[in-house]
């Protein structure tokens, strides 16, 4: 009966704790801003609706010199995501990395294109459910004097009653499981993922 009342117990004591990691979670996905500040960098995680156009609104308006398309499906070209029109940036410095097939490869293929291009400061755009795990894996590849702000997207499948709605709990407890996993990860292995690898990038 005792061992019962234990695991009882442990049970217990790990659903709160869960559940406070879970809260604590959503409150920091929920408090992220769209900062706008100069940097060397738009870096924009294609798949998401709406990133692109962001990022290119962003780059338009000379928030940044480089615009790197991570992720991008590799049918697609250039001209398909950026197409300047008058006293726009040049599209000479829009890359687009086409390798990457999700989170994890878009940290270790657009770190090496970061790093090659001598960038010190990126605005990473992603959408708000999945800034924080974007963010922890960036952070985890890239150097250490890589500067990294988080840009969020937000999308009609997430919204912030959360709680009142299934789809978003179960958004943001499937991210929140992925976050905790590579926290877990880079504790034992911290830097993992800032051994050199060469991605493949395409500028058309």
């Amino acid at each position: 009966m005792n061992i019962i009342k234990a695991i009882l117990t442990l049970c217990i004591i790990g659903t709160v704790v869960i559940a406070v990691l879970f809260i604590d979670f959503t409150y920091k996905t929920f408090s992220y801003r769209q900062n706008t500040q100069k940097v060397d960098a738009i870096v924009v995680l294609a798949g998401g609706k709406g990133r692109v156009e962001e990022g290119v609104r962003l780059f338009r308006e000379s928030r940044a010199e480089h615009l790197f398309f991570i992720g991008v499906d590799p049918s697609v070209i250039k001209s398909d995501l950026y197409r300047p029109k008058h006293g726009d940036p040049s599209a000479d410095k829009v890359v687009l990395e086409k390798a990457s097939r999700n989170t994890l490869e878009n940290s270790i293929f657009g770190r090496d294109l970061i790093v090659r291009s001598g960038i010190h400061s990126v605005l990473l755009i992603t959408s708000r459910y999945h800034l924080k795990r974007a963010s922890i894996l960036f952070r985890n590849s890239l150097p250490r004097d890589v500067t990294i702000i988080p840009y969020p997207v937000d999308s009609v499948n997430l919204k912030e009653s959360w709680w009142n709605h299934g789809g978003s709990f179960q958004l943001l407890f499937r991210e929140f499981y992925k976050y905790c996993m590579f926290r877990a990860f880079f504790l034992l292995a911290p830097e993992e993922l800032r051994q050199s690898v060469l991605p493949t990038v395409s500028g058309g």
